[in-house]
């Protein structure tokens, strides 16, 4: 085994919005990797359109830069727990990591997430006290924290004796103290050069690589990115696929790409320790591991935790359904779901007893909620299940999911996080007065509680609050709990919504459809002011008398209805509701549409037996 020196595999990780994609951008510009003319966008590295309008990194991606003729592959990474797979599979990749932290808000929940899976690998790590130029930082506490978070996470001796880099993103300056910036990003690249270790590999011995990665393109197919761990790879080289479950194929390499700044570059051979892409090797898992024919030596599958949320997806069975979607049948959804599956480690996906319904479990709403907008913009049409908690037995008792949640919010709104938490079984672990006057809640609370807990959190604080969550382990069963406050608004027969009718119904709850929207019977129009559900006619329209006027609907003042986005849809709707998706809209709607089967439903539910 030999260190090489002349390559540095490093991830960047850190809580979200604490610019990790922007020090990307600072770190490729001033590597020279752009002609002085070309146009380059701000987040270069959030190539996907979700990343851009949602402004956080969801899929993992790499990239390469030469400083002092030596090549350093940067893979960066999501900060969101939700994609926490990206993370844990990403370890495997690299030698060391750099820990993003604000100079403002210190380390945060999901801070704490990626770097226990860094730690764990026996990674090193550098921190950069990020956005030092913001008002009110403060980095000495901003470090003092991190290192005692170092400590909490059980780092080694060596892993807490971290350098640390002070630098602003935004500006493409770092340096050694807080107050002694340059305005390069050299200090960052000189650090990284001497603290964080080269690939020990065995550059001599039989190939060995894990695919790590997975992409596609249209003419060269699938592409699988991962590490080389020993050896060489050439063009044309025969090599024995050992997939997890067990099954060996022989392959045949098509073409070797290495990491030039944004681009594959193709090389006619590739060495131990560098990250690279490889072509022509048809249908490969992530965690299948590719080596010479004659030393079949299988890597260990890469491991994930396991999902915390479930949700079911079937095929559109509403009256409206095939009208806008391009790919309906369930055979389509379902290979589209396996697809996903085979790509994302944290994703499971399962048939049920009906061939139209799949069951997927994700690591979070916001995990299952990418997958859901994705699937529609590629045209698919389909309908979703309110996502549930996964419960576990254990010794014969039930575990559920709990999080740490954290909330800041001012003195003024506190009694309204103390009261919804409440309600949700939450238990207060800690409550600190902070600089600004604002107080941080800590409470541990199960899972199952915090489904649509974030919507009414934000209207009980006037939008005050900021929410942070992170997956706490299983425990004992909380008990039975309500977290619903408000009923729906049903349609009560198919037809066009009027202004007329919407008046009338406005007075009952909050809307979600204007003037003009076609409902069908069943349909969720609305929110209903008190916690029954309630059905209302909002395709009525005013009789005809011989001294009416043309204008005189027009004269009816409407309330701005409430614009619901489908991580809003996902946490509003209840048990007995579904989300019809399709790629130009989607609705809420009741699971039985006529109103004598929802009777029926709603009364065998009240009358069957819950168990233990």
């Amino acid at each position: 085994m030999n260190k090489e020196n002349n390559i540095r595999n490093i991830a960047i990780i850190a809580h979200v919005d604490h610019g990790k994609t922007t020090l990307v951008d600072a770190m490729l510009r001033q590597s020279r990797i752009f002609r002085d003319n070309q146009q380059v966008d701000e987040r270069v590295m959030d190539s996907n359109d979700l990343e851009r309008e949602r402004g956080i990194t969801i899929l993992s991606k790499n990239t390469a830069i030469q400083y002092k003729g030596i090549n350093i592959n940067i893979v960066d990474t999501p900060g969101h727990a939700d994609f926490g797979g990206e993370v844990e599979r990403v370890m495997n990749m690299v030698d060391g990591v750099l820990l993003l932290v604000d100079a403002v808000e210190g380390p945060m929940p999901q801070t704490k997430f990626v770097l226990k899976k860094a730690l764990e690998r026996g990674h090193k790590a550098i921190v950069v006290v990020n956005k030092i130029d913001r008002p009110h930082a403060r980095p000495d506490e901003v470090v003092n924290t991190t290192f005692d978070l170092f400590v909490d996470m059980g780092a080694s001796e060596e892993q807490c004796e971290f350098p640390i880099i002070y630098a602003s993103g935004l500006t493409g300056s770092s340096g050694y103290a807080p107050d002694e910036l340059t305005p390069s990003m050299e200090p960052l690249f000189e650090t990284i050069l001497e603290y964080l270790p080269g690939p020990t590999v065995d550059s001599e011995g039989p190939t060995q690589m894990q695919a790590t990665l997975l992409g596609f393109d249209e003419y060269k197919g699938q592409i699988v990115i991962g590490r080389l761990n020993r050896g060489t790879i050439r063009r044309n080289q025969p090599l024995l696929l050992m997939t997890a479950n067990g099954e060996n194929k022989q392959v045949k390499v098509g073409q070797v790409f290495t990491h030039q700044g944004l681009d594959r570059v193709e090389v006619e051979e590739a060495f131990a320790g560098d990250i690279i892409a490889l072509t022509g090797l048809g249908k490969v898992g992530i965690g299948d591991t590719l080596c010479d024919p004659n030393h079949p030596d299988a890597l260990p599958p890469i491991k994930v935790e396991e999902p915390t949320l479930r949700m079911m997806i079937g095929i559109n069975t509403s009256p409206f359904a095939g009208q806008d979607g391009t790919y309906l049948t369930s055979r389509k959804i379902r290979e589209r779901l396996y697809n996903e599956a085979e790509k994302d480690v944290a994703l499971r996906v399962e048939d049920t007893d009906s061939a139209d319904n799949f069951l997927v479990s994700g690591r979070g709403e916001l995990h299952l909620s990418i997958l859901i907008e994705n699937m529609r913009r590629e045209g698919y049409e389909f309908q979703v299940s309110k996502p549930e908690v996964i419960v576990k037995l254990i010794n014969g008792q039930k575990y559920e999911p709990f999080e740490q949640v954290e909330i800041e919010v001012s003195s003024e709104q506190q009694g309204a996080v103390v009261e919804l938490l409440g309600k949700r079984k939450g238990q207060l672990l800690d409550m600190t007065v902070l600089d600004s006057g604002n107080i941080l809640f800590v409470y541990k609370a199960p899972s199952r509680g915090l489904l649509g807990f974030r919507l009414q959190l934000l209207t009980a604080t006037r939008g005050e609050a900021l929410m942070n969550t992170l997956f706490a382990g299983y425990e004992p069963y909380a008990g039975e709990m309500e977290t619903h406050e408000f009923g729906s608004l049903i349609a009560w027969e198919a037809g066009t919504a009027t202004t007329y009718a919407l008046h009338s119904a406005q007075e009952r709850g909050q809307l979600y459809i204007t003037p003009g929207t076609e409902v069908y019977e069943g349909m969720v129009v609305g929110q209903h002011i008190r916690e029954n559900d309630l059905e209302v006619n909002v395709c009525k329209k005013k009789h005809l008398t011989s001294i009416r006027r043309a204008t005189a609907e027009e004269a009816l003042r409407l309330d701005t209805p409430r614009q619901l986005s489908i991580d809003d849809a996902l946490e509003i709707m209840k048990e007995d509701e579904l989300l019809e998706i399709t790629p130009k809209t989607f609705r809420l709607r009741k699971k039985y549409l006529a109103k004598n089967e929802r009777a029926r439903y709603q009364k065998q539910k009240k009358y069957e037996v819950q168990p233990d």
